[in-house]
Order: structure tokens, then C-alpha cells, then sequence
């Protein structure tokens, strides 16, 4: 979080542990849910009459219920970062669903996308650029052996 709001546009060593001596898939899916939530935050909140729904706090009043309010609803989901991993309901929800940890959820979560994840193919423009690149290099390493 610090490192984003300090201006990053790049948060290095996703997946790593000890220093970037050990990689952990794990670990990535861990991270990845908490890049999704620092980028959630650097979103920032849009103040405006909408978001800010002083005329709802009026007419709900003190003491009124917001929570089942039109608009509390229409917002609720999008406001808030949503982690795939992370547990959000209360202990008997999380037992009833099987107890497991936040590191047992990620490692099952990172073999089940090594198992089923199906890359898309590079477009034409891409592959023929990256062709590009690896000709000019074995060019440019070819001319330096031949010295």
C-alpha cells in the first residue's frame, strides 16, 4: 500500500518469499488478492451528490435504516474491495464451509489454475513482434561471436 501510494505504477516481488530466494504460487494468489485491494483503494472515492447521498441521510433520518435503503444496496457492491480468498463471513459460516485457512484456500486455489487456466493466444501484431525482437538478437549475438 505504501509503495502505491507513494506514486508506484509497479509493485516488484509478487509470489516471492525469502528475499525472492523461493517462489511460491501460493504466495502469487495470496498477493494477488491484496494487489486487488490496494489498487481498489487507490481508485479513490468519486464526491459527488450521487456517492455523497446527503438527500437519503435526510430523508432516512437518525435512527432509520440505510442498510435496506434502494441506494445503500446499489452501492454496496462496488464500493468495497471483493477478495477472492480472503474470509469475510463470521467463524460458523467459515466452519460450516470447511475451516480452511487463508494459505490452504490459496495453494488450492493456485493448483486449480495450474490445472485449468488456458492462456490467450497472442494476437498476430505481438507474435510477429516478439519474432522481430529474438531475430535482432540472435543477429547482434551472432556478430559478436563472429569478433
Amino acid at each position: 500500500m505504501c509503495a502505491a501510494m507513494a506514486g508506484t505504477n509497479l509493485i516488484y516481488g509478487a509470489g516471492m518469499l525469502d528475499s525472492g530466494l523461493i517462489f511460491s504460487y501460493t504466495q502469487l494468489v495470496i498477493d494477488n488478492d491484496i494487489f486487488k485491494m490496494v489498487r481498489k483503494v487507490m481508485q479513490g472515492m468519486q464526491v459527488d451528490d450521487e456517492n455523497l447521498a446527503v438527500d437519503i441521510i435526510k430523508s432516512v433520518g437518525p435512527g432509520g435504516d440505510f442498510l435496506m435503503n434502494a441506494h445503500t444496496i446499489k452501492y454496496m457492491r462496488t464500493l468495497p474491495s471483493t477478495p477472492n480468498l480472503i474470509e469475510r463471513h463470521n467463524r460458523e459460516r467459515w466452519l460450516s464451509s470447511g475451516g480452511k485457512d487463508f494459505a490452504t484456500r490459496a495453494a488450492e486455489k493456485a493448483a486449480e489454475i495450474l490445472a485449468n487456466h488456458q492462456p490467450m493466444p497472442l494476437g498476430d501484431d505481438t507474435t510477429s513482434a516478439l519474432r522481430e525482437i529474438v531475430a535482432e538478437a540472435d543477429a547482434e549475438s551472432a556478430a559478436m561471436h563472429r569478433q
